[in-house]
């Protein structure tokens, strides 16, 4: 099994920036793919960025341009860069892994934008 920790979750004003990190362990060699979800109040879980062997990612239309999704080498770790934060991305922030043993969750990190 491959089991998650997600931290970089914080409190930030809008337009500052914040990089959260999910480490991978256990059979990581089973991994192909990570992404990141995230779930605001009252809202369904939604994608915000996906990343899969080769290094092609996706990106929701809502976070294009401000947040980037990237891995080391590994499958050890993958990161979410976001910049130019706004209050719409205030949210529980979930990693999500995709490997041949199944798909597994983090237990989810706390992004607050507020002034």
């Amino acid at each position: 099994q491959v089991q998650l920790v997600e931290s970089g979750g914080d409190l930030v004003q809008p337009g500052g920036s914040l990089r959260l990190s999910c480490a991978a362990s256990g059979s990581i060699f089973s991994i192909y793919a990570m992404a990141w979800y995230r779930q605001a109040p009252g809202k369904q879980r939604e994608l915000v960025a996906r990343i899969v062997a080769g290094n092609t990612t996706i990106l929701s239309n809502s976070v294009k341009g401000r947040f980037t999704i990237f891995r080391d080498n590994a499958w050890n770790t993958v990161y979410l860069q976001m910049n130019s934060l706004k209050p719409e991305d205030t949210a529980v922030y979930y990693c999500n892994v995709d490997s041949t043993l199944g798909s597994v969750w983090g237990q989810g990190t706390q992004v607050t934008v507020s002034s």
